[in-house]
């Protein structure tokens, strides 16, 4: 797919596309948005949207201190509905100022993990650096405040990599790209978890070597 990185639509667009064929989503089980640069606003899809069929016409304009449609300059915001989770996504760009993206999906291997009620272990280095940790979200019914306002709770520590229990996954970033690569990898680390349950040897999964970790929380640089 051909974007234009300049444009946060185009950037998502591009997210959606890519978890869509990684496997990561099915159909229409997500939804994105943005920070828009100096506007109290953000880009978020449509209701109902494929992920994998996103334009910038599928997604619309709500400003995030009262959840109203944002006018952008001198353009109306598109009247179209904005996702059934936006009160989510608003919750979680209040909650935290340096969240400038936020990824929902419904990954399979994250989300059967949780059902069968074990966590997603961090065992490479590629994992510790993109996710840091993993919390899981009690349930709460999607697309309530309810769910909304306790996610941002268990995120305003500084945790991007949230399960939401029986339901799906949010991740956030300092940009759409950051908040892409947490997304791939935590549903690669879940991956990695569920191979070895099935293998009957997730005792013998070991975490992220204590030196990298230590490097990663320290004053030391870390490049992955």
């Amino acid at each position: 797919m051909n974007y234009v990185p300049g444009d946060l639509r185009d950037q998502l667009a591009h997210v959606g596309y890519d978890v869509v064929q990684a496997g990561l989503v099915c159909g229409s089980g997500g939804n994105l948005s943005a920070r828009i640069p100096d506007e109290d606003a953000i880009w978020v899809t449509a209701s109902g949207s494929w992920l994998d069929r996103l334009s910038r016409n599928t997604f619309t304009s709500v400003q995030i201190s009262d959840g109203a449609p944002a006018m952008i300059g001198t353009i109306p915001p598109p009247q179209i509905e904005p996702t059934s989770e936006l009160a989510l996504h608003l919750a979680l760009y209040r909650a935290r100022p340096d969240v400038n993206a936020v990824v929902h999906l419904h990954p399979q291997t994250a989300l059967l993990l949780d059902a069968l009620g074990e966590h997603i272990r961090i065992s490479t280095t590629d994992h510790a650096f993109y996710l840091r940790r993993v919390v899981t979200v009690p349930f709460r019914m999607p697309g309530t405040t309810e769910l909304a306002s306790l996610t941002a709770a268990m995120a305003a520590d500084g945790t991007d990599c949230l399960v939401l229990s029986q339901h799906g996954c949010v991740v956030v970033g300092d940009s759409v790209e950051l908040a892409h690569k947490r997304a791939r990898n935590l549903e690669e680390a879940a991956s990695l978890t569920y191979r070895a349950l099935a293998a009957g040897r997730l005792e013998n999964l070991r975490d992220c070597p204590e030196e990298f970790l230590d490097r990663l929380h320290g004053s030391t640089a870390v490049t992955v």
